[in-house]
């Protein structure tokens, strides 16, 4: 199918064939009609994109200080290549549109009915049933496409909370703001409308408003005195774009006391407090769509908002905002600039770049039954020598997948045969970059016969169940930590490893490192108990995070700090036979998670060790330190940057450039075993000990 994307790095917008979403037993499948460009948003984000370096940095200057800190504490290269891969995601353009239903999942919604959603410009679009709102007769498939848009206005109203007769000022005449004028006309307000373009102010005009045409040198807070008999308006809604604080200003002069100020777009805001304080004024900022948005709860997970407490949701804007259609209230018609085939969607988002343009539609011929069966697209001619060990096929294209383990199976001489991805867009961007056969929405594709080598970097839950599949068709595995979120799991993939015949890899890089082998090496002249110190400063993530959900990505501790336990076990080099952890206490301050934990190990040959997992931190204190402490003699490991040495005979110091964790060196050795047909790099017992026990330390630390 096809899809419209956006490279942030250089800013080109392109229309690729990507594979189709694979319809799943929570979502529906809409097969798009019509699609609206948002002049406002994606204009910004195609700017955005197209900016240099420099004007990147400026306008995120919150991003710069962490870029900075980043080279402080990792390195100036590492830092420089995670910026670029950060910058190399392909982004899904368009949130307004417009289909069929082809498939309805547990949505309710009713296949071959037609629906509008907030999808992206695409053929096929997977949507969760709460953004999804039917579109009544009297409404056609244009006029829908400005549903989301309304939506946008229609909640920003909403917190201005007008009544009949109110004088309301409309500040910028963009598509929301035109909008946003005709919803408070059908409400028996008074609009006054300003914006620069005299077209726009004409639209205005035409749908009731008075107007101030700035273009004019028109003053539009004398306009807002006299268009408020004196007394100053009830309220302003600022649906302009503009880095002015002057507006809001404005907007704050316009208003009677205790008026309402309610800003939709994007400016300036350095309030001042004078503007606010004698008038008693309101400011607030409005949210997209309306309750419901960003809340992963309602909006992927399908949970809605009780009816009698939360009138009006993201779905419910959208219906209200279709009804107000179909009963003529608003009319969006006359909003309709530029049509455009979706083939021609660069032209189209060129149009952005003339500000007299308003709505931009994406038209999309029938599509034909064959598209839907589309989930796998050809990168590349070159096939693949089955005779030959490494060809190896990648499920999850993420930023970590893209950014470090695909460049390093690709150094380790590897073959891509299939990149799998949930929406697809990934999958074509980054297997043309790294010559992948095939991209494909289906973990089935990965499990051809062409593939002898599965690599799985999904979300926490699905590793155990896609590790199993891949070890059914009898391919070697290598799993992205963790390798399970259960014991149940963990013993199942062992069960299925032991059928196959075939290894499964975790990627505990860390014993890989240079800096580790090392202290590995040392230790080895060792033989008496050691003593371990590991510190992670974590850095926060919030409670609402996939990765703290227990069920989705299975907490912190077997998320991240499964790599300490891996490691002290590593360089321990005995079993272990005793933990205990302990979290955080409760406390008014911090909120309490597993993330901030003290984790004791102790091994069979008697050496023992503490974890120091702490989200807690300042981020500008080097993320990881490792001590270890064993006959009169000391190792410090900063950050995997620098070891030193205390009491050693010979050694004192190992510094590198920049930090090096092992991952390419955990690839290479993993590569190695599955062409020679040699033993697995990590011992296959140590891999599920390992697992188990972070599972337990886990649970230990929940009751």
């Amino acid at each position: 199918m096809k899809q419209v994307m956006q490279n942030l790095g250089n800013g080109v917008t392109s229309v690729e064939n990507i594979p189709n979403p694979l319809p799943s037993g929570e979502d529906a499948l809409i097969v798009t009609s019509t699609s609206l460009v948002s002049a406002g948003t994606e204009r910004m984000l195609v700017e955005f994109g197209k900016a240099g370096w420099v004007d990147k940095a400026r306008a995120q200057p919150d991003k710069v200080k962490m870029v900075l800190e980043k080279v402080k504490t990792e390195g100036l290269v590492n830092t420089y290549h995670s910026v670029q891969s950060k910058l190399d995601q392909p982004l899904p353009l368009g949130y307004c549109n417009v289909g069929t239903v082809s498939h309805a999942g547990s949505t309710g919604f009713e296949v071959g009915t037609r629906v509008v959603s907030n999808g992206h410009h695409a053929e096929i679009v997977r949507i969760p049933k709460n953004l999804i709102a039917y579109i009544p007769d009297e409404v056609d498939d244009e006029s829908a496409a400005f549903t989301v848009l309304g939506a946008i206005a229609m909640q920003g109203i909403r917190l201005v909370n007008p009544t009949i007769g109110e004088a309301i000022v409309v500040t910028g005449l963009g598509l929301i703001g035109l909008l946003t004028v005709q919803i408070l006309k059908a409400n028996g307000c008074r609009v006054l409308g300003i914006d620069f373009d005299p077209t726009k102010c004409k639209l205005a005009k035409q749908f009731g408003a008075e107007i101030v045409d700035l273009s004019k040198e028109e003053d539009p807070v004398l306009a807002a005195e006299a268009f408020s008999h004196g007394r100053g308006v009830d309220a302003v809604i600022i649906a302009a774009s503009s880095n002015s604080n002057e507006i809001v200003h404005q907007a704050a002069t316009m208003c009677r006391k205790r008026g309402r100020i309610v800003l939709i777009g994007v400016v300036g805001l350095e309030l001042s407090r004078a503007d606010f304080y004698e008038k008693e004024l309101i400011f607030q900022v409005s949210c997209s769509y309306g309750p419901g948005r960003y809340d992963e709860g309602y909006e992927v997970k399908g949970n809605d908002y009780p009816f009698g407490l939360i009138r009006w949701t993201e779905q419910r804007n959208f219906e209200a905002v279709l009804d107000l259609m179909a009963s003529r209230s608003i009319d969006v018609k006359p909003l309709i600039s530029h049509r455009f085939e979706i083939d021609d969607a660069a032209a189209a988002y060129e149009k952005l770049n003339d500000r007299s343009s308003l709505g931009i539609l994406l038209n999309y011929q029938a599509t034909k039954t064959e598209l839907l069966a589309g989930n796998t697209v050809k990168l590349s001619e070159n096939s693949i020598n089955t005779g030959r060990k490494g060809n190896v096929a990648f499920v999850g294209g993420g930023n970590y997948a893209s950014r470090v383990l695909i460049p390093a199976f690709r150094r380790a001489g590897a073959k891509f045969t299939a990149l799998v991805t949930s929406g697809g867009m990934s999958a074509v961007h980054h297997g043309k970059k790294n010559g992948f056969e095939t991209a494909s929405t289906d973990i089935k594709q990965a499990l051809n016969e062409q593939t002898d080598t599965v690599v799985i970097a999904t979300q926490h839950n699905l590793h155990a169940s896609q590790a199993i599949q891949a070890l059914e068709n009898g391919k070697h595995v290598f799993v992205e930590k963790p390798l399970a979120l259960t014991h149940e799991d963990i013993d199942n993939i062992e069960a299925f490893q032991k059928d196959a015949k075939t290894m499964v890899m975790v990627g505990y890089n860390r014993r890989f490192s240079p800096h580790i082998q090392k202290i590995k090496e040392l230790l080895q002249t060792k033989p008496s108990p050691k003593t371990f110190i590991m510190t992670m400063s974590a850095g926060e993530i919030p409670k609402d995070h996939w990765t703290q959900d227990a069920e989705i990505g299975g907490g912190r501790i077997i998320g991240e700090a499964c790599h300490y336990i891996d490691l002290m076990r590593f360089l321990a080099g005995s079993k272990i036979k005793s933990f205990y952890a302990v979290k955080m206490g409760k406390n008014d301050f911090v909120e309490v998670t597993e993330d901030k934990a003290l984790i004791s190990l102790t091994f069979e040959d008697g050496s023992m060790g503490s974890i120091h997992y702490f989200a807690n931190g300042g981020k500008s204190f080097p993320k990881e330190r490792i001590e270890v402490f064993c006959d009169n003699a000391v190792l410090q490991l900063d950050n995997f940057r620098k070891l030193r040495g205390f009491g050693w005979k010979g050694f004192t110091k190992m510094n590198l450039w920049s930090q090096d964790k092992g991952q390419g060196s955990c690839v290479d050795a993993f590569m190695k075993s599955v062409r020679e047909g040699g033993e697995n790099p990590i011992p296959q017992d140590e891999i599920f000990e390992v697992a188990h026990v972070s599972v337990d330390i886990a649970e230990m630390l929940r009751k």
